[in-house]
């Protein structure tokens, strides 16, 4: 175990014979060659499921109290306005990781858990993903985050936990799409699919350095343990043991070989399995004594999926905090063992607002809950918590930058020391798309606090929702303003996201954009806002021609 930070790794192999002069004028001449830096610190990247920014406020204080201030009486005057205040679930370990490092308050993803992923993995936002639905596979000609890290920075690299990139289980072809070997991973442990069966009774699914890029074996869930946590099949215990004994090999076996973890937990989506719930009670070790005494108020059996008279509130809550200390489990171990990582936890899309007795999560922040939520392009259906902590990124800071999870492509290039690329393959490996993404790394080490311009600059989240009949919706914002647009480019909601945060007042929009062609509008006019947005959908998302 290593005492110490590491300061430096390099690529470049030390040869004995040469004089120092000669190694260091050899390190100096690959690095301008790659242009990429000599270190290449570790990266964790933890991704929850189905755990909106509303959910998880306690890592964000102050913005609970202000919203309920921006629409109170002396602001917007909601009549409303108290149902802001809620009940976030209890989150000690994502609460430190905020503390450590740099939170951002407008983060947005894709609106279900598998677009988001895609994002993340390439760069690129849906329409150039293909990866549309929570069904759709993503294209295995796509290259990858973690395939750069791999060639390029000399990363061993692993995924633990749900991958739902290759598409779903289907006669004649099962996973069609992308399978983490396919992607640039050495080894994968954990699900493929979108939901597994039950949290303790779930298909296990392996690709290691014995499995072809697009096999797999599937074995029983196997029993793992963590410091103060009982052997057990529960998911995301054996995830984060797999993933700490993984790190641990890596350390020991090769420790000036950097890692990169790709960790995604399932909490705390609902399960394939309805009966009796489709969500779970956690086990008791891994719930704080806040949830525990919520569990025990409505009478939930721990360990289960007999969820007694819990609310769906209440179940949200509880496998958010129980997620959140079995993440506190990975970072110690994390820690102890090598401080030289980043850890960038964010989660993949909004809470879920289902419709149905015990489905429906949303108690906190939000108040238009109804046809909002998870599988919407509202800020509730993307709005997500992400916190970056690791070397050089000053504690206890925040960014109100506007940024998305596809963000995380290029900034985990940098951070590892590679410069991002400014295209990659697209679906069919034919040609190159755009990278949609930019670095943080300006925002998380030096102190700039933007990366986009306001105005010109965009970000956009796309759906189509196979639960509620194929529907579709694409939103696109810039710093202040958004539209929100369903079925068509002509069908658009419009709003001042600075003003009103949670969409509760619609703006009123130009009757056309002529002026905006013209170039006669100006940013400093509203109606030019919805003009550029509304064109941004009209030519960048998948309702163009």
């Amino acid at each position: 175990m290593k005492t110490n930070m590491k300061i430096t790794r390099t690529a470049a192999p030390r040869r004995a014979v040469l004089a120092l002069l000669a190694v260091v004028l050899a390190i100096q001449t690959d690095a301008a060659q790659d242009n990429s830096n000599s270190r290449h610190p570790n990266i964790l990247l933890i991704i929850s499921d189905d755990i909106g920014l509303d959910v998880t406020t306690n890592m964000y204080p102050g913005l609970v109290d202000d919203l309920v201030k921006k629409y109170g009486p002396e602001g917007l005057n909601h009549p409303n306005y108290k149902a802001i205040k809620g009940h976030p679930a209890s989150t000690p370990v994502l609460e430190q990781i905020a503390r450590q490092g740099m939170v951002f308050t407008n983060t947005s993803a894709q609106p279900f858990c598998s677009p988001t992923r895609a994002s993340i993995l390439t760069g690129l936002f849906s329409v150039k993903t293909k990866v549309l639905t929570y069904a759709d596979p993503l294209s295995s000609n796509h290259s990858s985050l973690a395939q750069r890290l791999k060639e390029d920075g000399g990363y061993s690299t692993a995924v633990f936990g749900k991958w739902h990139m290759a598409g779903l289980p289907a006669n004649p072809v099962n996973y069609p799409g992308m399978k983490p070997k396919q992607a640039g991973f050495d080894l994968f442990k954990g699900n493929m699919h979108a939901a597994i069966k039950t949290y303790w009774d779930w298909e296990y699914q392996v690709q290691d350095g014995q499995s072809p890029p697009n096999a797999w074996r599937t074995e029983a869930a196997p029993k793992r343990s963590l410091p103060g946590i009982e052997p057990t099949t529960y998911a995301p215990v054996v995830n984060a043991a797999d993933a700490i004994e993984w790190i641990t090999s890596q350390e020991k076996s090769n420790p000036d070989k950097p890692w990169f973890v790709w960790l995604a937990f399932n909490l705390a989506h609902a399960t394939q399995q309805q009966q009796p719930s489709a969500m779970a009670i956690p086990e008791v070790t891994t719930l704080d004594d806040v949830s525990r005494k919520e569990v025990e108020a409505c009478g939930g059996s721990f360990g289960s999926m007999n969820t007694g008279k819990c609310s769906g509130e209440t179940l949200m809550r509880v496998m958010t905090n129980s997620l959140d200390t079995i993440l506190g489990k990975v970072l110690s171990a994390v820690d102890a063992i090598d401080p030289d990582t980043y850890v960038i936890y964010v989660g993949d899309n909004g809470t879920p607002m289902y419709g149905r007795p015990n489905l429906d999560f949303i108690d906190n922040m939000y108040l238009t809950k109804n046809g909002r939520g998870k599988g919407t392009t509202y800020e509730s259906g993307t709005r997500v918590p992400l916190a970056i902590r690791g070397p050089g990124i000053a504690p206890a800071s925040r960014s109100v930058e506007f940024v998305h999870a596809v963000d995380l492509f290029s900034t985990s290039l940098e951070l590892a020391g590679l410069t991002p690329p400014k295209t990659v393959a697209n679906s069919a490996g034919t040609g190159t798309e755009t990278v949609d993404g930019v670095s943080l790394s300006p925002i998380l080490l030096n102190k700039s606090p933007a990366v986009r311009n306001p105005d010109e600059d965009y970000l956009m989240s796309e759906t189509i929702d196979l639960q509620r009949r194929g529907a579709r919706e694409v939103g696109a914002r810039n710093r202040d303003y958004k539209v929100v647009c369903k079925e068509t480019a002509d069908n658009c909601e419009f709003f001042n996201l600075a003003k009103d945060p949670l969409e509760e007042f619609p703006l009123k929009k130009p009757d056309n954009c002529n002026a905006y062609k013209t170039g006669a509008l100006k940013p400093t006019d509203p109606a030019w806002h919805f003009c550029r947005l509304n064109d941004v959908v009209r030519t960048k998302s998948f309702y163009r021609p």
